[in-house]
Formats: C-alpha cells, sequence, structure tokens
C-alpha cells in the first residue's frame, strides 16, 4: 500500500505542473493587470506605473513570468535609503533570490503586503470548518435517504427523493444563501447573518459554542451534496437488492434493517467511495460562494477578493494548494476502495 501510494504521488507531479501552466495562462490572459487597480488615481505619473509594473515583474513576458513564479530567480537590489531594507528595483547591488514557490516562497500579496501562502493557510481552518461539517451532514443525511428510496422504489418517499434531489441540483447557492438569511437572519433575528463567530482571526471559542454561525452555510453548502449522494446511493443499492446474497440472507430470515443497512449498504458504498475523496476539494470549490455571502474568513473568500483585484501570488497560492488537495482526494478515494472492500487489496 505505501509503494502504490508512494507511486502515485509521483505520477502526480506531471498532473500538478500542468495544472499550473493552465492556471496561470489562464490568469495572464485574464482582462485588466494589477498595475492598473493599484494605480487608479489619475495624477499618478506614468513613470511610477512602469517602476511599480517593473516592481511586481508584470511586465515580463508570460514564460518569463512563470518560469519566475515557479523556481525563482536571482536579481540585483540596492538599499538607496540607508534604512537596511534593499529597494525592490533591479539595479546594481546586493543579489538575493526572488520568490519561486519550488523554494517554498509564493510571494507577498500585492495588496495585503504579506507572504501568499501565509495568508492562504491562515485562513484554511476556516474552510475546512465549514466543508467537513457539510460533508458530514451530506453523508449522515444523503446515504439513508438512498437505501430507502431504493428499498421502497416507486412508492412516495422514492419520487420525494427524486424531487428534492432535483431542487437540491438546481437552486443556485447564492440564491438559497440570500433567501436563508432573509428569513431566518432578517426577518426572524434567530441566526446570525454571517461570521465565523470568532473575536479574531487566531482566537476561536470551540465550535459547540457558535454552532449558530455555522447551519446556514452548512444548509447552503450541504444541499448539493445531499441531493448528490442520495441519488448515487440510491442507483447503487438498486444494483445490490437484486444480488444473491441479499436474496439468502433474507430467506434466512434476517431483518430488513439488517439486511439492508448491514449488508447492502456496505457493498453499495464500493462506488460511492469514488466520490468521496474529491468531493472535499469541491466543497472548498463551493465555499467561494457561501464565504463571500456568509462573511465567512475562509480561503474562499480571501480569493474571491484576490481576484477581483488581480493579485496574482494569493490566486496562484490558491490554485496550487487546491490542485494538491485535489490530487490528494482522489488518493484518498483510492485508499477508500481498499477500506471497503478486502479484495481489492490484492
Amino acid at each position: 500500500m505505501i509503494k502504490y501510494v508512494i507511486r502515485r504521488l509521483i505520477q502526480a507531479i506531471p498532473t500538478f505542473l500542468g495544472i499550473t501552466v493552465l492556471s496561470y495562462m489562464i490568469m495572464w490572459a485574464a482582462p485588466g493587470d494589477p498595475v492598473s487597480l493599484m494605480t487608479f488615481d489619475p495624477t499618478i505619473k506614468q513613470e511610477a506605473r512602469e517602476r511599480l509594473a517593473d516592481q511586481l515583474g508584470v511586465n515580463d513576458p508570460l514564460p518569463v513570468q512563470y518560469l519566475r513564479w515557479l523556481i525563482g530567480d536571482e536579481w540585483k537590489v540596492i538599499d538607496e535609503n540607508g534604512d537596511g531594507i534593499p529597494d525592490e528595483r533591479p539595479t546594481d547591488g546586493l543579489t538575493r533570490v526572488r520568490y519561486g514557490i519550488l523554494r517554498g516562497d509564493f510571494g507577498d500579496s500585492f495588496y495585503l503586503r504579506q507572504d501568499a501562502l501565509q495568508l492562504i493557510i491562515q485562513r484554511i481552518p476556516a474552510t475546512l470548518e465549514l466543508s467537513v461539517t457539510a460533508l458530514i451532514v451530506s453523508l449522515t443525511i444523503g446515504l439513508p435517504l438512498g437505501i430507502l428510496a431504493a428499498v421502497w422504489r416507486g412508492g412516495w418517499f422514492d419520487q420525494f427523493t427524486r424531487i428534492g434531489a432535483v431542487v437540491g441540483n438546481a437552486v443556485p447557492g447564492f440564491w438559497m444563501g440570500i433567501i436563508l438569511i432573509l428569513i431566518f437572519g432578517a426577518t426572524l433575528g434567530i441566526l446570525p447573518m454571517g461570521d465565523r463567530g470568532c473575536p479574531t482571526r487566531g482566537d476561536c471559542t470551540p465550535l459547540y459554542m457558535r454552532l449558530d454561525h455555522l447551519i446556514l452555510p452548512t444548509i447552503v453548502l450541504a444541499l448539493g451534496g445531499i441531493a448528490g449522494y442520495s441519488r448515487y446511493m440510491r442507483a447503487s443499492m438498486l444494483e445490490q437488492i437484486n444480488s444473491d446474497y441479499i436474496r439468502t440472507a433474507r430467506a434466512k430470515g434476517l431483518p430488513d434493517r439488517l439486511v439492508w443497512f448491514k449488508h447492502g449498504a456496505k457493498n453499495a458504498l464500493i462506488p460511492i467511495a469514488t466520490f468521496l475523496g474529491p468531493t472535499l476539494t469541491g466543497l472548498i470549490g463551493g465555499a467561494v460562494i457561501t464565504e463571500t455571502i456568509f462573511s465567512w474568513p475562509g480561503m474562499g473568500r480571501l480569493l474571491v477578493s484576490a481576484l477581483t483585484r488581480r493579485d496574482y501570488p494569493i490566486v496562484m497560492a490558491g490554485v496550487v494548494v487546491g490542485s494538491i488537495l485535489t490530487i490528494l482526494g482522489y488518493i484518498i478515494s483510492d485508499l477508500l476502495y481498499a477500506i471497503v472492500d478486502p479484495r481489492i487489496r490484492f
């Protein structure tokens, strides 16, 4: 198993590099540039704009920018002010290494003037808190609904879950979030309309003390998961119901609850394992909208603000983190196969 994981990680390296190339090209091709947004004041001289563009490195050709972002480069700077801080311009003087992600440095945010990777890492706990909670809710509700819909196929419960799955997949998350805020926050006033419930980003009370802040965003983020898992589980369970071992178990007089939820559900989970690994990454991607609506201080909200301001270091740091999570998610799916079905281990 360890050799398999190592082999998959090695095979993931070209995939990761391909993702970085495509992401950087798309980001570079997007309209607008950070210099125009940062120097919106018409009184700023063109020389200052050009100097800022040189400092940010956005005037270089795309291949040069990508290689600098990937592996870094060496450039020369001097301390003209004598304050001990080298000036951010390539001139004669001291030599230092500019950022490169393979060196572990994603560069500084153009606007926040902080390390881009650290800004992402600071917000990952909030995003994982929301995403993992939504995943647990999706599995806890979606899987039993799918099992019961398969057992009672063609009945009113099956029709109800089918309609609910269509509605859950069709309703936009941003619309559902706004409606929930208007009903439970603005009108009834029984739930917070946003925020994580932490005084500061690094000082949060235990989760059970601020569950009220988690209810509405979790509902919005888990709605699609409940709809999807219930349909997947129903289809997988229907195949198991007609199997010989199910008929044998019922012929032996085992209770239906034991037959459906222990014997049948265990084998029906094998196809579901395909989706469990990448699902967490998908939830993190879906949290971009949810976090923005509910002012949740997570990675998604940070990426939205970075995209609107063309803050390339933060955007690309988020892409890299998301790519790594996606690759690890598919590896986790393969490992879940071996856990659910012992035959796969051989």
